[in-house]
């Protein structure tokens, strides 16, 4: 699959302070990549690159095969992009903005078919300033598509939204997808990269700690499953010395990790021999949240450490 992003050696600095320090990654075209980082790790600064606003220090970045910063006026083109919270003139319909839109770009995109894109054909005459946040951030959607463009990239699209409006951009996400565009994805919900990206990476103080697929970086950096149960703290001391295995007790619950999933019905076996009062079980994985929090705070905690020595 050809590439539709290529970065290496990417640095941004300012100063002494390094905001994006060596980092590679690519995005393979018509596929969902998701970057993800806390607020200062560099995922802004990244993107800002990749969309040509703003200059690198060093590194080779090329977005379609150009460079964002001597080959801007192309690539704006062949891109679309929607900031995170979206904001446009109040007194504009969505008809109206599409077909700004459409004067700057010199294309004949049908506001019609686009607002029919995005779910928000219904607002066609309706003002800018009587949408809700879900539906102003589709009508960003539609102007981002304005263009035809082959890369997406979308800034926080779903911040502040209620779950219905979230998946329905979702959806509009999926159809991106669908219809072979590439989308670049940041977010703050770490459940929307697991669902929707196809690859991920995620960026701390600069560097990426962590990519791969959703699945990949949880197997690689994630606790084994485990089975949890209501029971007593004695019956996790019971469990490890009969069965050997890594049991823990918090706030009236016992977790038991599993090498495999046959072993759940060993311990549950187990729990009942035990003669120990338990009750509901079940079992649970890591999830993309879990792994993202762990990997940035155990980066946090080295990096105060450090400090903390020097």
């Amino acid at each position: 699959m050809p590439t539709a992003i290529e970065v290496r050696g990417l640095t941004k600095r300012y100063g002494a302070l390094a905001a994006v320090d060596g980092i590679d990654f690519s995005v393979e075209s018509g596929t969902v990549f998701s970057f993800l980082g806390p607020n200062g790790a560099g995922k802004t600064t990244t993107t800002e690159i990749l969309e040509g606003l703003r200059r690198r220090t060093d590194g080779d970045v090329r977005v379609l095969g150009l460079d964002p910063w001597n080959d801007g006026a192309a690539l704006h083109r062949r891109i679309g992009v929607i900031p995170q919270d979206f904001r446009f003139f109040e007194k504009i319909t969505a008809r109206e903005a599409v077909e700004y839109y459409r004067a700057l770009f010199h294309t004949n995109a049908d506001p019609a078919r686009l607002l029919a894109q995005v779910e928000l054909l219904d607002k066609i005459d309706a003002r800018f300033d009587t949408l809700s946040g879900g539906q102003k951030q589709k009508l960003g959607l539609a102007l981002a598509l304005t263009n035809d463009p082959e890369i997406c990239f979308l800034d926080e699209p779903t911040t502040g939204l209620d779950p219905h409006a979230r998946r329905s951009i979702w959806a509009v996400i999926r159809d991106l997808k669908r219809s072979g565009r590439t989308v670049f994805l940041t977010t703050h919900y770490l459940e929307e990269a697991e669902l929707l990206a196809d690859h991920v990476a995620i960026i701390n103080h600069g560097r990426i700690i962590a990519a791969g697929t959703p699945g990949e970086i949880i197997r690689a950096h994630g606790r084994p499953e485990r089975i949890t149960v209501e029971a007593p703290a004695e019956l996790a001391t019971y469990l490890a010395q009969r069965l050997g295995v890594a049991a823990t007790a918090d706030g009236g619950h016992v977790s038991v990790e599993l090498g495999d999933k046959r072993d759940a019905l060993k311990v549950l076996q187990a729990i009942d021999a035990s003669g120990l009062p338990w009750d509901s079980f079940e079992t649970a994985h890591d999830t993309l949240e879990d792994v993202f929090v762990r990997l940035v705070g155990q980066m946090d905690d080295g990096a105060l450490k450090q400090e903390a020595r020097s």
